[in-house]
């Protein structure tokens, strides 16, 4: 299948690359978004049975977490096959079809690539452990022997990111790597194997007509693994966030052994020439959390292109932290030439109708979330985002206002759940199955079930309840959506002086966002209102609100 000339322009939307640079895409989570085969599970059959829902939305792509044949011990990012489609979530002639019928509502499709790691059923990896010591096939993962007399220790102190030590070992004696679950070998990425296979999962889905890749854990796939390996504390150092890290980098910069090497770069020049040999050029955004000063090495024209803007995922509802996570993205992609790439939401954090207030929490399965103003200020974020400039990365459920689920330990499907020393919370309140319907078993979700239970109060949020009603979160993201494409312009924001607790600006189109961060309604300057998050006070902006406003005159 791959190369294959008649499939080279299939799905992918003909126009400008550039367009990427101003896009909002949807992200679904096949296995939490439409199950129509009755198992519990999210399938491709849901998918094309709700693709009006986001041809409605308006949204320039979509972007499928994993549904790549899986074990599920990380939620799909766990690989068995990067060219196949998991049998309980459909085929690729499904696939397929969602590819073109989106293409023919001029959406395009991105998809997951899991670079990093496999899964441990991936047939190279089994290869590996059937071949034994030193074989060609160990190669293409890290496999190392053991310290202590008889190998029994693992090779270093290195802990995963999910918890639990770096390495496990195999039944010869041999320890392979693994920075996240134990069932993800990490690939050795110097193995020129490895580098060629990835370039033919790029084609295959790329001829299949793929607009562009997300590519998860971007910054982790090089790693210099030579002897003697260094102890934890001396890697720690070089580590942001992700891990609690953030101390100086002990190796120089952009030489730490498993992470944001330079070298990493070598990588994503030879995908971007697998990229850019398609018409239209295929575009990627990297999930990378590396430090900001280093964000422009991936978004270079030789490299991936785009990285996500993953500050305000961490950044409390206040204007002066937002202005200052914004104003710097903004003044990183001007230095660069790239386009920032913004969300608020995703599969991996708790849904910001929750995190924006914490002091609110979220609800459970058998309490409703008490009142609080989490999703005003999730509103208001979401219009504040969507008026900047750059793209937009909208997570399933947050265009109904989903709160956070806090479901029990014991059902969670996460394998951080209950792992207090994992480097991230569990992230199964985020992924519980949509809402469709209000008064249908599993909220229409399903006709037999659900693979996460969904709380009880869900029937009001659903999308058959708020599809009718002007005020709803839906309404809202359809008509934010519809009036973005209108207005939307590139070029720089004016910053007006709003006071302390309000951002505003005004963009080169005559399109000005208001966004008041306090308790007090403030005046809105000049112009004509389009949209508010939230009614206006005796025509003034309320607290946790966000208003578009189309200027009177051209900003200077």
């Amino acid at each position: 299948m791959s190369g294959d000339p008649a499939r080279s322009t299939a799905g992918a939307r003909p126009g400008d690359a550039d367009r990427w640079r101003e896009a909002v895409v949807y992200q679904v989570y096949p296995r939490s978004f439409s199950d129509r085969n009755g198992d519990g599970v999210g399938d491709l059959r849901g998918v094309l049975h709700r693709l009006d829902h986001l041809v409605e939305l308006g949204v320039d792509a979509v972007w499928f977490s994993p549904f790549y044949p899986s074990a599920l011990s990380d939620g799909g990012y766990d690989v068995d096959d990067h060219r196949a489609v998991d049998p309980v979530l459909g085929t690729l002639e499904e696939f397929d079809e969602i590819v073109r019928r989106l293409a023919a509502a001029g959406i395009g499709v991105v998809i997951d690539i899991v670079a990093n790691h496999s899964s441990d059923r991936h047939p190279r990896f089994t290869e590996a452990l059937a071949a034994g010591r030193g074989s060609r096939a160990r190669e293409r993962y890290v496999f190392r022997d053991g310290r202590g007399e008889s190998g029994e220790l693992p090779p270093t102190d290195w802990p995963a990111f999910f918890g639990g030590p770096a390495w496990t070992r195999v039944d010869d004696g041999q320890w392979y790597l693994h920075l996240f679950t134990p069932h993800q070998p990490d690939w050795n990425w110097a193995d020129p194997e490895v580098r060629a296979d990835f370039l033919h999962t790029l084609r295959f889905w790329a001829d299949r007509g793929v607009a562009g890749f997300r590519v998860d854990a971007a910054m982790c796939l090089t790693k210099d693994l030579t002897e003697p390996l260094p102890a934890w504390d001396e890697v720690y150092g070089g580590f942001p966030v992700l891990v609690g890290g953030g101390g100086g980098d002990r190796f120089g910069e952009g030489r730490n052994p498993l992470y944001d090497r330079d070298d990493v770069q070598d990588v994503y020049a030879e995908w971007r020439e697998v990229f850019d040999s398609y018409d239209p050029p295929r575009f990627a955004v990297a999930e990378a959390w590396v430090d900001p000063h280093r964000r422009a090495r991936y978004t270079a024209p030789d490299s991936l292109g785009q990285i996500f803007s993953l500050d305000l995922l961490m950044t409390p509802w206040d204007a002066t932290e937002f202005g200052e996570v914004i104003r710097r993205t903004l003044d990183q992609v001007e230095a660069d030439g790239s386009a920032a790439t913004w969300v608020l939401s995703n599969h991996d954090v708790p849904r910001h109708a929750t995190r924006l207030d914490p002091d609110t929490p979220g609800g459970t399965l058998d309490t409703a979330p008490p009142a609080g103003p989490g999703p005003d200020r999730a509103r208001a974020a979401t219009l504040l985002l969507l008026a900047l400039p750059g793209s937009a990365y909208l997570y399933q459920g947050e265009e109904l206002g989903l709160p956070e689920v806090a479901l029990p330990r014991e059902i969670g499907q996460d394998p951080v759940a209950g792992n207090d020393d994992s480097a991230v919370p569990s992230r199964d309140g985020c992924r519980v199955p949509l809402p469709w319907t209000g008064d249908a078993p599993w909220f229409g979700f399903s006709d037999h079930g659900a693979h996460l239970p969904q709380p009880f109060w869900f029937g009001e949020l659903s999308a058959a309840a708020q599809a009718e009603d002007p005020a709803s979160t839906l309404s809202l993201y359809r008509k934010a959506l519809h009036i973005r494409r209108q207005l939307r312009a590139p070029g720089p924001v004016a910053w007006l002086d709003a006071g302390e607790q309000v951002l505003a600006f005004t963009r080169p189109s005559r399109w000005t966002s208001v966004t008041n961060f306090g308790d007090t309604p403030v005046d809105l300057p000049a112009g004509e209102v389009v949209l508010t998050s939230r009614p206006l006070t005796d025509g003034r902006l309320p607290g946790d609100a966000t208003a578009w406003l189309r200027s009177p005159t051209e900003p200077r």
